[in-house]
């Protein structure tokens, strides 16, 4: 039986340990160029039921297409937060400003495409609002899911980077370029992200691997469309990815914003005993 000091100790160190409850999650949206879509996947998003408050950030990365206008009607709306990039400067660009608005615990990341079903989002959203995981991915390539209108040749390059990513990160993961991360708030910070396209997959994985933190993956549905309805990714960004996994591999990581402070810290401490 424990003493009552090591139980105070314990209790202790399950406190300092113990996840924060979720209050908010944030849902970055990049936008370019998806006015055929972007009104339909804010409606399907006004009308689910999240056990969390929610906001929105939405960033127009120099679209063209009318969605700089949709997205200045949706920004006198609640909860929407957007930005703009006067030009195209990537998804990774857009993502990195979503970041900086951001206000939530959670925070995940949303295509305006809808080959990705909002609806999806409170499951992923339960085990970390449970305590369970700090990172959640939903994965098209699990029994559980259903994967419509992916090409042969986009599934099989998938497969490859995730392989790849399991045979680099000693991990077990079934998709690696899924759309759907999910993590808190701090995660994301402690990444520093520098990709400015659609490197930006590998790169969160990749950091998140090597930060020791353990990916939940859940099965979502997908329904994928072509080049002909918009789809910009392309061979070139799977070179792109192998690149930065590997890059990203034995990259040197800076220390996140935490881990900054207590260096400081301790380094006063260390000058005030000289």
């Amino acid at each position: 039986m424990a003493t009552p000091a090591a139980a105070r100790i314990a209790d202790r160190r399950d406190r300092d340990t113990a996840r924060p409850a979720v209050q908010m999650l944030s849902i970055l949206i990049p936008v370019y160029n998806e006015a055929a879509t972007l009104s339909s996947l804010l409606e399907r998003l006004a009308k689910i039921e999240f056990p969390v408050s929610v906001e929105l950030v939405l960033v127009n990365d120099g679209s063209s297409d009318g969605s700089t206008d949709l997205l200045e009607r949706y920004a006198q709306r609640p909860g929407c937060r957007v930005a703009h990039h006067p030009r195209n400067r990537g998804k990774s660009a857009a993502i990195r400003t979503a970041m900086q608005l951001a206000q939530g615990d959670v925070w995940v990341i949303q295509d305006a495409d809808l080959e990705y079903d909002p609806a999806e989002l409170p499951r992923l959203l339960e085990p970390i609002a449970r305590g369970e995981a700090d990172v959640v991915y939903g994965t098209r390539f699990h029994a559980g899911g259903e994967r419509m209108g992916m090409r042969a040749d986009h599934a099989l390059a998938n497969r490859l980077l995730t392989w790849l990513t399991n045979r680099l990160y000693g991990c077990r993961l079934t998709d690696m370029e899924t759309c759907y991360k999910m993590a808190r708030a701090s995660v994301f910070r402690a990444l520093r992200l520098e990709a400015n396209g659609f490197d930006l997959e590998p790169e969160i994985t990749a950091k998140i691997l090597r930060r020791g933190c353990a990916i939940l993956e859940l099965p979502i549905g997908f329904a994928g469309r072509n080049k002909r309805q918009g789809k910009k990714i392309g061979w070139g960004d799977g070179c792109s990815a192998v690149w930065t996994l590997f890059r990203c591999r034995w990259q040197r990581l800076a220390p996140a914003a935490g881990e900054l402070t207590r260096a400081a810290n301790a380094g006063q401490m260390g000058g005030g005993q000289k």
